[in-house]
């Protein structure tokens, strides 16, 4: 039977990079996010390729208004939903301090309270067909604070703890969590990515992200290496390391 996924911020960088890897795994898609021509013309090259379906919708996650009612409208013409990527997410380099608090806010807005929103979404769906699976797409920055990224890592902190709250809370509804951490990966929200470690493309964090999404990890860093073995030191790296790269 063939399952469904439905992701947001599906248009550029990691989000189109899942919509490609899911739909040669065979799944049926249902893509969001604000700009439609991209996502149009996205549905176009996955229909040629052979994806057993494609769906496109227009949703802003900063709109809490509007939001909601569509991505069930997208839930419902999909006839159902298995899976809901909660990828949508924005950055811009800041410093507190510096007058760039609306721009900090923008960030909050888009990477905790949309997701809180699809979230939400996402698990009314799941309560009504019995269970589902939501993947959130976090950060690396949600354990490492990294300089000029304060509003980042604050946002990707507060999606984790959401996250392992929503998994607890719903656990016995059968609605599973996998939380998924990507390191540094090429895509338009980065900039001077190549400065950063282990930097990989969005295709291949988008084949590890898929592979864990089908095996319902709970909890997965992206690259794998080296940033499993490096997970008992994040928060204790030395803040001048982090000030390099920042520059």
């Amino acid at each position: 039977m063939t399952k469904t996924v439905v992701i947001t911020g599906a248009s550029a960088g990691i989000g189109s990079a899942l919509a490609r890897e899911f739909a040669a795994r065979g799944y049926a898609l249902g893509l969001t996010g604000r700009r439609l021509p991209a996502l149009e013309t996205l549905q176009a090259e996955l229909q040629t390729q052979g994806a057993p379906r494609v769906e496109v919708a227009t949703v802003d996650v900063d709109d809490r208004d509007a939001a909601p009612a569509q991505l069930k409208a997208l839930f419902e013409t999909l006839g159902g939903v298995d899976t809901v990527v909660i990828n949508a997410g924005i950055n811009d380099f800041t410093r507190v301090g510096a007058g760039d608090l609306a721009k900090e806010a923008a960030i909050i807005n888009t990477n905790l309270l949309g997701a809180m929103v699809t979230a939400n979404a996402a698990v009314e769906h799941f309560l009504q067909r019995g269970g589902g699976h939501i993947v959130g797409i976090s950060s690396l920055a949600s354990l490492q604070a990294i300089p000029r990224q304060a509003a980042y890592c604050a946002s990707k902190a507060g999606l984790s703890m959401y996250l392992d709250a929503l998994r607890t809370e719903h656990k016995d509804n059968n609605i599973r969590v996998t939380q998924i951490r990507p390191g540094f990966v090429k895509t338009e929200i980065m900039d001077d990515i190549e400065k950063y470690p282990f930097a990989v493309s969005a295709e291949k964090a988008a084949a590890e992200i898929a592979k864990a999404v089908q095996a319902e990890k709970r909890d997965v860093f992206v690259p794998a290496y080296p940033w499993n073995l490096m997970r008992p030191v994040f928060g204790r790296i030395p803040d001048r390391v982090w000030k390099r790269l920042a520059k």
